[in-house]
């Protein structure tokens, strides 16, 4: 099962940067002008290291990777980063709002081995789109360091980890706080306690872990130590993970909305028209807000597969499942029936692919399709003409997740939101201390 490492984690000194000009969002949500901003923010900010700025005169001697190391390298030697004294995990809480209700949500960063998901100790739950896991490889590859967290989640339906991580943490301030652009306020504590880190090794290596979020980086951390092994260098076998609870009150899962975009001939009244043969199609009224628009979707999402439509003007549209029972007979016979059921299994399989041709080849390389978390971004890309459609989705369970994943299954891409992400910056790990 699960092997959990303590490790020497590198981190900031406050002392000489401000921790809230330092850190960002995970690399993959980061677009140029976000790239852009984080880089006028600070000189030191973290953005260097994990999505460096790519130059018309790049080189194999000189380009984003080696940059990197070289900001690394020199950052430790002035003291800009430093590594804790003691091998230790990292209790990490994050203060959020979601629809006006405060929640905090409580894991722990530690190294977790990569191995082979063949072995069962790490599951996923999705597929990946391979264009991503070439460029972190080369990043590990140059700098020999991982600089954010996966997101990992494992059951431990008494709470032992945290109560002992309570424990370990008693009443003292976070070693880090910072608020990140989002407005969600992420907490850090050093736990380096022997009683506790044993407890937690001990608990862990009974529990299997499901990635969240982060498949890319866990499949190149594989990678990665496959190919330090084969140059006959170990030590390189581990990766960050951010643990959660699968209990945690403060778990939250949101929707990634599908925008399509580049179908050729797309008429909306004839697909709706296509779409009654399996789902039944409500018009909402006029007038209707994009937030009643989702809370309605929300609503119809608790007694079936639903989805909605926008496809400008304006004009919202909900459509369900007509009869759920015949979804078995709609889609391959390869999979389970869990898998068959899901709504993003649905959407790809009787609309996607029956309807407007974007089939598995066309999701991987993104021609005809934008995932979008944001309900009010998602609308902007049809209103502005960028984009044909959006299919709003309602947000997939939690269990949901575990149940494809210790079935053996993985769902689509882009399934699942876990909310908030995991910063960059807080802490990070190097293989070479």
């Amino acid at each position: 099962m699960a092997t959990i490492i303590p490790f020497k984690g590198i981190r900031y000194d406050t002392g000489k940067v401000d921790i809230n000009e330092v850190i960002t969002p995970p690399y993959d949500v980061i677009d140029e002008s976000g790239q852009e901003y984080f880089y006028r923010k600070n000189p030191y900010n973290v953005i260097r290291l994990e999505l460096g700025k790519k130059y018309p005169e790049d080189s194999d001697e000189d380009n984003r990777y080696t940059r990197a190391a070289r900001y690394l390298r020199e950052w430790l030697e002035t003291g800009i980063l430093k590594h804790d004294d003691k091998p230790s995990v990292y209790l990490y809480e994050q203060e959020f709002d979601v629809k006006g209700d405060k929640k905090i949500r409580s894991g722990f960063i530690a190294g977790v081995q990569a191995n082979d998901y063949s072995k069962g100790e790490v599951l996923p739950h999705e597929e990946t789109l391979p264009k991503h896991k070439a460029d972190r490889l080369n990043l590990m590859k140059a700098t020999l360091a991982n600089f954010s967290p996966i997101f990992g989640l494992y059951a431990d339906r008494e709470h032992v980890i945290e109560n002992a991580l309570e424990t370990a943490r008693e009443i003292r301030q976070p070693d880090a706080e910072v608020t990140d652009s989002q407005g969600v306020i992420n907490r850090l504590w050093v736990i380096s306690d022997e009683k506790a880190l044993a407890l937690i090794k001990e608990k862990m290596s009974g529990e299997k872990i499901f990635i969240a979020d982060g498949h890319h980086r866990y499949e190149t951390a594989v990678n990665f130590s496959r190919e330090m092994a084969a140059q006959g260098k170990q030590g390189y076998d581990f990766l960050m993970v951010c643990l959660v609870n699968l209990y945690n009150k403060g778990l939250v899962v949101f929707p990634t909305h599908r925008v399509v975009k580049n179908i050729a001939d797309l008429d909306i009244t004839r697909l709706l028209s296509e779409l009654s043969t399996d789902f039944s199609v409500t018009e909402l009224p006029a007038g209707t807000s994009l937030n009643e628009f989702t809370e309605t979707l929300e609503a119809k999402g608790k007694s079936g597969p639903s989805f909605g439509v926008y496809a400008g003007g304006s004009k919202y549209y909900i459509i369900t499942l007509s009869e759920p029972h015949k979804i078995n007979s709609l889609t391959d016979s390869e999979h389970s029936e869990r898998w068959k059921r899901l709504d993003v299994t649905i959407l790809h399989t009787l609309i996607l692919e029956k309807y407007l041709g974007i089939g598995s080849k066309q999701r991987a390389d993104e021609s005809n399709l934008i995932y979008v978390r944001d309900e009010e971004a998602a609308r902007e890309f049809v209103d502005s003409g960028e984009a044909q459609l959006v299919f709003y989705m309602n947000a997939t369970k939690v269990e949901e997740v575990t149940d494809i994943a210790t079935g053996g299954e993985k769902m689509p891409q882009k399934s699942t939101f876990f909310y908030p992400k995991v910063i960059t910056g807080l802490v990070m790990n190097d293989y070479e201390k």
